[in-house]
């Protein structure tokens, strides 16, 4: 777990360069960054909005959407910072992805749920806040069919839970290695676990709250049949979020909810992500039904 620590802070590192950096050095017209305020959080949010080709050149049009959820350490500006935005700019260009926006919300390490102690309520914000006000500020079409939610390690929790517990919101849900445990881990390894978790689940971590705001307490009530869901995982993941995700392919299977599930050779790093990006992001678009010339 030490190891994997490590591999953990080195892979924030890699993922927080500030917002000003990431919409300088591709452009304001294409990434906007800015921030928001609510009524559950006390503090602005920000958030870096990438733009698809034809945003401008079609004022009158309305987008869908690709709500893309940072992991642990990154923020607002991660998919840009990471070198993500590039592999979409590409698959742009090359008419092999539909357009839409993508949106990226500040969420520090609240894991996108209200937190234990009430302080940050950030499933609250997100749902009744920052998504209402994404839709009047971007141009979004605001419907189920044409919003969809993505993301990594703890973004990648976070997606999965809101899909799950908010399935009338979102007509599909990718994530790449998923911070999927029902359990926390015992004796030393607990420690290494808990000690990056953050607030969100108690200090010291309260593991009957993490368990109660797991996206597997909703996948197994949850009526997710008209939700497109993809999710994936390295087969030596740092943080063993491989038996996590073989865990959820599990309960969905068994529960006959269709989804796609896969464990590819891989760790818990940006490298294992940049291979499987394309994959999830033609799910997500074939899912709001966009075409690659769209």
């Amino acid at each position: 777990m030490t190891k994997g620590f490590l591999r953990f802070l080195l892979l924030a590192l890699l993922l927080s360069a500030p917002a000003w950096l990431a919409a300088s050095a591709w452009g304001a017209e294409r990434v906007q960054c800015g921030a928001v305020k609510g009524r559950f959080i006390a503090s602005s949010v920000g958030y870096c909005a990438m733009l698809p080709p034809s945003y401008d050149a079609q004022p009158g049009k309305k987008f869908p959407v690709l709500y893309f959820l940072h992991g642990m350490g990154g923020d607002q500006s991660f998919l840009v910072s990471s070198g993500g935005w590039q592999v979409i700019e590409d698959l742009w260009e090359q008419k092999q992805l539909g357009q839409f926006v993508i949106i990226t919300p500040q969420a520090e390490n609240s894991f996108y749920i209200n937190s234990k102690d009430g302080q940050v309520k950030y499933d609250d914000f997100f749902i009744r806040d920052f998504i209402p006000q994404m839709e009047k500020k971007f141009r979004l079409t605001g419907t189920r069919s044409t919003r969809a939610i993505a993301g990594v390690s703890m973004g990648g929790y976070g997606a999965l839970r809101f899909a799950f517990k908010y399935p009338q919101m979102f007509v599909a849900v990718s994530a790449h290695m998923p911070a999927l445990l029902e359990s926390l881990p015992r004796g030393t390894a607990n420690a290494g676990f808990t000690s990056f978790l953050g607030p969100a689940f108690g200090s010291p971590t309260d593991e009957a709250f993490w368990k109660a705001n797991s996206p597997f307490v909703f996948a197994r009530k949850a009526n997710l049949g008209s939700v497109k869901i993809y999710f994936d995982c390295g087969d030596r993941d740092d943080f063993d979020f491989d038996a996590g995700t073989r865990q959820m392919d599990k309960l969905l299977t068994d529960r006959h909810v269709a989804h796609t599930a896969h464990i590819y050779p891989g760790q818990h790093d940006w490298q294992f992500v940049a291979k499987h990006l394309r994959e999830s992001l033609a799910f997500d678009a074939q899912a709001m039904g966009l075409k690659p010339k769209d």
